[in-house]
């Protein structure tokens, strides 16, 4: 079963996300930053990663750096309400740094679960 790490600073957001994978029949770990997510990522690298990219003490950029330095077969799928600006800079930012996709909040959950689906299937992972 393809492991989905959610990373997310709003504990709603994280619940959503796992309601919506696990539903798909995914199996879902949540982090609460960036650091909590790259240490869960060298315990037990995920299939694909669903990370917010601004939260406090290390960012989804810095994380997306790291976490690609490390484990760079690992899909990620940013997502941003863009904090005080527009989401776009920050995610187009990600995807440049290595995320596979970027998805501006709000999002419908059947726009999450295509992309993870689109990732998981070119990954090899089962979905």
């Amino acid at each position: 079963m393809p492991r989905v790490l959610v990373v997310d600073d709003e504990p709603e957001i994280r619940r959503l996300v796992r309601r919506v994978l696990e539903a798909e029949g995914l199996e879902v770990e949540e982090a609460p930053d960036g650091q909590e997510a790259v240490e869960a990522c060298h315990r037990r690298p995920p299939d694909l990663m669903v990370l917010d990219l601004i939260m406090p003490r290390k960012e989804g950029l810095e994380t997306i750096r790291e976490v690609k330095s490390d484990l760079p077969s690992l899909k990620i799928i940013a997502i941003s309400g863009g904090g005080q600006g527009q989401p776009e800079g920050y995610l187009n930012l990600a995807r440049h740094l290595g995320a596979e996709r970027a998805l501006a909040k709000p999002f419908l959950p059947m726009q999450l679960v295509q992309l993870v689906n689109e990732l998981l299937e070119g990954s090899g992972a089962e979905a």
